[in-house]
């Protein structure tokens, strides 16, 4: 017989408990709550639509690679380097925006920062129009607060976060 080594996939989709909602869903609110006042109150935009999918990703699903530090943080920072280049250089096309994408998942499966969700900040990017200092408000920063609320949350919830740093 022929071995090979493809997983076997679940047949169902995961159950979650209603004790590991309410962790999630709390801390989703604290998150995303933290940076849209700081938002609101400074009049400095630091909450972006990737944060959303980003901060599912942190509370639900803690031990995945894609919630670590070092993929949270350099995924996003390099989604907006890459777009704010691209954007730069070849200008506002439809076609400059597939590349922006295309380019800035390939750089973050070579550094080792895979973060889906980062994924769609050179949409916003293209959308928005920002200038430079967008890569550090909202993106550096926002990415930055939302590890350190994780690290502080998942400690309180006596969870283990993050795994890994580098």
């Amino acid at each position: 017989m022929l071995e090979t080594n493809i997983p076997t996939l679940p047949a169902t989709a995961p159950r979650h408990s209603l004790r590991n909602g309410v962790v999630a869903c709390v801390g989703v609110f604290s998150i995303i709550g933290i940076l849209s006042y700081c938002s609101f109150q400074l009049g400095v935009l630091l909450a972006l639509g990737s944060f959303g999918s980003s901060a599912v990703l942190l509370f639900t699903f803690p031990e995945n690679h894609f919630s670590q530090p070092r993929s949270l943080v350099g995924g996003h920072f390099i989604c907006t380097l890459v777009a704010l280049l691209v954007l730069s250089f070849a200008g506002h096309h439809w076609w400059a925006l597939a590349i922006a994408v295309a380019l800035a998942t390939a750089i973050m499966m070579l550094t080792r920062t895979l973060h889906p969700p980062a994924g769609s900040n050179p949409i916003i990017v293209f959308l928005a129009m920002p200038d430079w200092q967008f890569l550090f408000f909202p993106t550096l920063f926002g990415a930055m607060m939302m590890v350190l609320v994780a690290w502080f949350y998942h400690r309180a919830c006596r969870r283990s976060y993050p795994l890994y740093w580098i």
